[in-house]
């Protein structure tokens, strides 16, 4: 099965690793806010994520779709708390985040395909 998500998944890592090099600074900047802010506090690290993932949806941001969902799974959310959250943000956002379902869905279908093997 050849996806979206699945290309993503496959090639995010080596592309990031180009970026972070051609624009250290930018990405250690990023970096050091990303790891202050989505460490747990009083919302915990699934909670951001999920947080993160609905604004990705309302933003039409795919990689933010694509990494948040794994983020989110990885930080013990379920698949139904990943479709609520993107059905929040269908309902504050509308029909453009609400084009965006397919993709969230393609995503953790991909993620759970990639751990059964």
């Amino acid at each position: 099965m050849s996806t979206d998500a699945k290309t993503f998944y496959e090639q995010w890592s080596s592309r990031m690793s180009h970026a972070k090099s051609a624009a250290p600074e930018a990405a250690k900047g990023f970096g050091t806010l990303f790891q202050a802010t989505m460490k747990d506090g009083a919302l915990s690290v699934r909670e951001k994520e999920l947080v993160a993932l609905g604004i990705g949806l309302a933003m039409r941001c795919d990689p933010c779709v694509y990494v948040h969902v794994q983020k989110a799974i990885h930080a013990g959310a379920t698949r139904q708390q990943v479709i609520e959250t993107a059905g929040v943000a269908v309902m504050m956002q509308g029909g453009p985040a609400y084009t965006y379902l397919p993709k969230l869905v393609e995503a953790l279908d991909t993620l759970e395909a990639l751990q059964s093997t």
